[in-house]
């Protein structure tokens, strides 16, 4: 199944990707038999998922095989049937449409593309209002329930003008945890399951790289870190804008749908701390 030497070469590559999440664990209270019986499990669904032999359904002998557990917890695990995929809190999927729609959307962006202040209420009936707004993504939850909870958020501010202002080119939650853990999840997935096809060459390469410098001034830093937000959110607003129109066109089409998703991300840390690991 592997190469000679690819197990031994990939583990140090496995420990430094496992390093953050373990820092996570051990901040939430996650504690090491709790992770232990919970990749057993995984290891018990993605071996039968991901690993079948000539389509047939993976045996017990065959997953003990290939993951080295006994055979009595997968007996065990895989009657406990498949873990279930979070699902996007309402919230996130609501808030997350309005947003795109801001910002990527005429008529509620302006001649350079930016999200326009909106007027609270419909006014001349050239639906350009954050009544408007919310109404264009669901006629069942009122505007005012939305804008109060934004107001709350910091996601959206009123001017003198008592218009609507967007202050986030994309929608952050910051007072749900729910929220913060379904990004998490989503975001810290896909990216691993890209560069995971890469590694093992599965598939058609897909586009996953970064730039790394390890020499450079904390000010520096600070510079580089302001200029890849303001182009990593240029980037993925004029994606959201595209894929808003390619959704509307594939909806006439009875092709499975597929999901898409790009991310972008900046770290930074002490170079000195890269080298003890």
């Amino acid at each position: 199944m592997n190469p000679p030497g690819a197990t031994t070469a990939r583990i140090p590559a496995v420990r430094k990707v496992l390093r953050p999440l373990v820092r996570l664990m051990i901040a939430s209270g996650i504690t090491y038999p709790m992770l232990a019986e919970l990749l057993k499990g995984l290891f018990v669904d993605v071996a039968r998922a991901d690993f079948p032999l000539d389509g047939k359904q993976s045996t017990d002998s065959r997953i003990n095989l290939l993951t080295g557990l006994q055979r009595r917890d997968i007996k065990r695990l895989r009657n406990a049937g498949d873990g279930e995929e979070a699902a996007m809190p309402e919230s996130v999927s609501f808030g997350a449409q309005l947003v795109a729609r801001w910002v990527g959307a005429a008529p509620f962006i302006d001649e350079e593309g930016r999200p326009r202040p909106l007027p609270r209420h419909a006014r001349s009936g050239d639906g350009i209002s954050f009544d408007d707004l919310v109404a264009s993504q669901s006629k069942d939850i009122r505007a005012r329930v939305v804008l109060d909870e934004w107001l709350r958020l910091g996601i959206v501010s009123i001017d003198d003008e008592n218009r609507v202002v967007l202050n986030t080119d994309a929608f952050v939650p910051q007072g749900s945890v729910e929220e913060k853990i379904f990004y998490f999840a989503h975001d810290l997935h896909d990216h691993a399951a890209a560069a995971t096809s890469n590694l093992l060459g599965t598939a058609e390469p897909r586009l996953e790289r970064s730039v790394h410098y390890d020499r450079l001034s904390k000010e520096s830093v600070a510079k580089l870190d302001a200029l890849a937000r303001q182009l990593g959110m240029n980037l993925l607003k004029t994606l959201s804008r595209a894929a808003m129109d390619l959704e509307a066109r594939d909806e006439k089409s009875a092709a499975p749908p597929h999901r898409f998703t790009c991310g972008v991300y900046v770290y930074d840390e002490p170079s000195a701390r890269d080298a003890g690991r």
